[in-house]
């Protein structure tokens, strides 16, 4: 089962909780899906959208249990990038984790694998 990991701000994090479903973030909304990273893209993409932010969540789903909302579309580079198409719950949340900014870079440690 491919693990898939969503970005966020911290504090929106704690909104989602508090309402049981994360709706996106203004990106999210925008686009009309929510912006998911594999493990091979969540360092770019935070080097790319989130450089300098602090207080930052790393979410990791099962891509499995989104189906048949997640699709897999291409994006930046050509690259297929996993969209999901409704709102996530967070009883399908593996794990969040906080991902510091260490003034180079966010360090993922043991998130990624």
């Amino acid at each position: 089962m491919p693990v898939i990991y969503k970005i966020a701000p911290a504090s929106l994090w704690q909104e989602a909780e508090e309402a049981g479903v994360f709706t996106g973030a203004p990106v999210d909304l925008a686009d009309g899906f929510i912006h998911f990273s594999t493990a091979d893209q969540a360092r770019e993409t935070a080097a790319k959208h989130f450089a300098g932010q602090r207080d930052l969540v790393v979410v990791s789903v099962e891509a499995d249990g989104l189906a048949p909302d997640l699709k897999w579309e291409p994006s930046r580079g050509g690259d297929l990038f996993p969209h999901l198409y409704r709102p996530l719950r967070v009883d399908e949340i593996a794990r969040v984790d906080p991902l510091p900014w260490l003034g180079q870079s966010h360090d993922f440690g043991a998130i990624l694998p």
